[in-house]
């Protein structure tokens, strides 16, 4: 990627990763996840900056942790419930500092548009100790960025960088840089770096302290401040929040904008409040902000007015507030629901099919085959988080026994199983419960974009890179029953997936076929319906492929989408599925 300055248009991610290059960032691991995943994408376009997929969010911090370390500014970026899984080491990270700078992109996604909850990673840096700073728009994302490292080596901590959905999918005008990479030495301070009960005694002190300069860093610096309008409305906000309040009331109220969100201010937020008659809180999720707000003995409105679920637009502050809502143009007409569903040609497909053909009970996992849960397939019962299937799969047999053994399974894909699902089959291999776990492998990861794993052989960059095999892993963990089936294959399928269940062993089964969606995946032509062979069954809608419909009481194959698995030909008991051009 070229680095030429001036001003430009940036998706949020893209001026994030624009930051962490003119920041001078040597080292970047990240686990994709929506809405963080572009930040490592479009900083790996830099050659100068060392990027890579880790097999999750905790390794990817303990690696950057090891780059900081090191003596060079690091990074790492991951979604909202993707900081759960790095907690562990960031919340001892607070204890030990840093060498060189240490950022952590955490993205919240208000509204779940591609998440499991609604948490507010607010809560992560308010208990880690750390501090966390927002960014509002692209030319704040790139220019905080950079501020974050100063932050990290000013004050010996890793500092939390917190993006949301609206931020980090919006574009806004930025204006790019030179690029500096400050370098600091390694050395050995055990007292620092070694986090045994005794030495961490004597940082905690240090952290608290840490924090009270915070505070007062937070009282005075360039990321918190006050817009004065008119002193009848007072509004404290931040990030989105902050766009809509200016959109709704432009320069008429006056607004304390903060940028960092931990610790939050107290001189400056009592003193924006003597000069306002009445004070207000906009913030997405949490009443984090109002609370700390009330702990100062102010008096405030926020939560009352605001919901805590859901993120906010410029007509719900309008409403909260009292004030018209912009005209906005809707449609008169009833248009259907377009429910989520599997692609056409999806490799997940036939497995569900068979699942659910099997009565099966399936516990599923994080990934875009989590829409087996929906109709006309209707297979998956289960999805908590990632790696979850198959320790909740081990309990559930534990406690249902011979009942659910033989028609109960877990269902993880190839970078979830990667990414947490090992421990569970260790938790099944050691403690022994009669389990039958199928890893969906379709050669990438699928839900975030189709970023590599360590499955696929190629690394961010789609350079050859170590790749683990699957069987060989799942031998070595102690399983001798491993079996893989094509999903393409029905018959093969049912087959493989009864034995499985009726063998009084622990078992896995791979289902492998590369996602449909992959540049390099060849298709079959795509299939043509006989209408003279058709009698209107629709047996073959019961995969719920999106490619095929019904006209005039006929199956009809939509030809742009098929992508000729023939998985719906071997459901026809007429065979009136056909590759196309084969009519008479």
């Amino acid at each position: 990627m070229t680095s030429n300055n001036g001003k430009q248009l940036m998706l949020g991610n893209k001026a994030v990763a624009r930051g962490l290059f003119e920041a001078g960032v040597c080292f970047i691991s990240s686990y994709p996840g929506t809405p963080s995943t572009e930040v490592t994408e479009e900083a790996a376009k830099y050659d100068e900056i060392y990027c890579e997929w880790a097999p999750n969010e905790k390794v990817a911090m303990e690696a950057a942790f090891g780059a900081s370390l090191a003596g060079r500014r690091s990074f790492c970026a991951q979604k909202h419930v993707g900081l759960n899984v790095a907690a562990d080491p960031l919340y001892t990270m607070s204890y030990t500092g840093v060498n060189a700078g240490l950022v952590i992109d955490v993205s919240d996604d208000a509204g779940m548009h591609s998440s499991q909850n609604e948490q507010d990673s607010r809560h992560h840096a308010i208990a880690a100790k750390v501090p966390m700073i927002e960014p509002s728009d692209s030319k704040e994302a790139l220019e905080f960025t950079k501020l974050a490292f100063d932050i990290s080596e000013k004050f010996d901590t890793p500092v939390l960088l917190k993006m949301c959905t609206r931020v980090a999918h919006s574009q806004s005008l930025v204006e790019t840089g030179e690029r500096t990479v400050p370098d600091f030495p390694y050395e050995k301070n055990i007292a620092k770096y070694v986090m045994m009960p005794g030495n961490a005694k004597k940082r905690h002190p240090i952290v608290e302290k840490r924090t009270k300069d915070l505070i007062t860093y937070a009282n005075n610096c360039p990321l918190n401040r006050i817009e004065m309008g008119d002193t009848k409305i007072g509004i404290i906000t931040a990030s989105t929040s902050y766009q809509y309040v200016k959109e709704v009331f432009g320069d008429s109220v006056s607004v304390l904008k903060l940028g960092m969100t931990n610790p939050l201010p107290d001189t400056l937020i009592k003193e924006f409040a003597l000069k306002v008659d009445k004070l207000f809180v906009v913030e997405e999720l949490d009443p984090i902000i109002e609370n700390h707000v009330k702990n100062l003995g102010l008096i405030v409105s926020g939560k009352e007015l605001l919901p805590m679920i859901d993120e906010f637009s410029q007509s719900l502050v309008a409403k909260a507030f009292g004030k018209d809502t912009k005209e906005s143009i809707s449609l008169d007409e009833d248009i259907p629901n377009r429910p989520p569903v599997m692609c056409a040609g999806c490799p997940h497909r036939g497995l569900f099919y068979t699942l659910k053909k099997n009565n099966c009970t399936v516990l599923g996992d994080i990934g875009c085959y989590t829409l087996g849960a929906v109709p006309p397939l209707g297979a998956i019962e289960m999805t908590l988080c990632m790696g979850a299937s198959i320790g909740a799969l081990h309990g559930f047999n534990k406690v249902r026994g011979k009942e659910s053994e033989k028609k109960t399974v877990a269902v993880i894909g190839d970078s979830t199983f990667m990414h947490s699902g090992m421990t569970g089959l260790a938790n099944v291999a050691y403690n022994q419960s009669n389990s039958t776990i199928i890893i969906v492998d379709n050669s990438i990861t699928g839900m975030t974009g189709h970023q590599q794993n360590p499955t696929t052989g190629y690394n961010i960059k789609g350079d050859p890179a170590g790749k683990i095999d699957l069987e060989a892993l799942c031998r070595a963990m102690g399983f001798e029953r491993v079996r893989v089936v094509d999903p393409y294959d029905l018959k093969q399928c049912d087959t493989v997936l009864k034995e499985e269940l009726n063998a009084e062993a622990p078992s896995v089964i791979i289902s492998r076929r590369p996602c449909a969606l992959l540049k390099y995946v060849k298709h079959n032509p795509p299939l043509h319906v006989n209408e003279d062979k058709c009698v209107g069954c629709k047996s073959c809608m019961k995969i719920g492929c999106p490619a095929i419909t019904v006209k005039n009481g006929k199956a009809k194959i939509d030809t742009t989408l098929c992508v000729g698995c023939n998985v719906c030909s071997q459901l026809c008991g007429m065979n009136a599925l056909e590759t196309a051009g084969r009519e008479a």
